[in-house]
């Protein structure tokens, strides 16, 4: 859930941002930054935490590397197209559909006990997928639809 702390603090001082400068609390703004903050800091540990991510990815699935740097590059591209108003929607939509795929991976992963940051599977298994992952992805699916989509 640490993650969602960027999520959550960018989105604040966003939205205190945006009442001190253009006098009102701009909800939209607000929100569509969080989540692109979010996607950019997930979708760079790609390519910081790469053994890790490929861990993470189902053994029938072949070039697993491919895949991790991809998957960032998309999280990246996602993170600009929800700031951009024209293609915020259709970028929503779309990353709704990816973090309910990648939650594939996600319960691969926690029944593997994969440990993302030491790239080995010490992790912490079903717990982390129950704990954190089954509610962050709610939180993640719910914003996005609200701020993307809901109120745009």
């Amino acid at each position: 859930m640490k993650l969602l702390a960027i999520l959550f603090i960018t989105f604040a001082l966003a939205l205190v941002g945006t009442k001190i400068f253009e006098g009102n609390w701009n909800l939209l703004f607000s929100g569509n930054l969080g989540m692109a903050v979010f996607m950019l800091f997930t979708g760079f540990a790609h390519f910081k935490f790469q053994k890790g991510m490929a861990l993470m990815i189902p053994e029938f699935i072949p070039a697993k590397m491919f895949w991790v740097y991809f998957t960032g590059l998309i999280e990246i591209a996602a993170g600009i197209g929800l700031m951009i108003p024209s293609i915020r929607e259709l970028t929503s939509i779309l990353l709704i559909i990816f973090f309910i795929l990648v939650f594939i991976a996600n319960i691969d992963s926690s029944r593997k006990k994969v440990n993302l940051f030491k790239a080995d599977y010490s992790g912490p298994g079903m717990a982390y997928l129950y704990k954190e992952r089954i509610p962050m992805q709610i939180i993640l699916i719910t914003w996005t639809w609200f701020f993307g989509i809901y109120l745009n």
